[in-house]
């Protein structure tokens, strides 16, 4: 079951950023309440090692930015699904 990344700060992902294998990856998911199998840490570690978060992004990710305003946008996307400045 995919994680939901509504629910993963940008403490967590720094954390899973510095994780090296699998069992690192499960151990840290499931620390923070996450249910994560190896197979799945293996996904995300193998997706991970061909993408590095700037600042901003993990700004983004971790404040809940809006895909659809952009990336280095300041909209969020409000609870009814329109875009509302921050």
């Amino acid at each position: 079951m995919p994680i939901d990344m509504t629910k993963v700060t940008k403490e967590m992902l720094e954390k899973a950023l510095k994780c090296e294998t699998a069992e690192e990856l499960v151990a840290l998911a499931q620390a923070e309440g996450f249910t994560l199998t190896k197979e799945e840490a293996e996904a995300y570690l193998a997706e991970m090692d061909n993408m590095e978060l700037d600042q901003q992004a993990l700004d983004n990710v971790a404040g809940g930015m809006c895909y659809s305003a952009g990336l280095g946008s300041n909209e969020r996307c409000n609870r009814g699904g329109g875009i509302t400045g921050a």
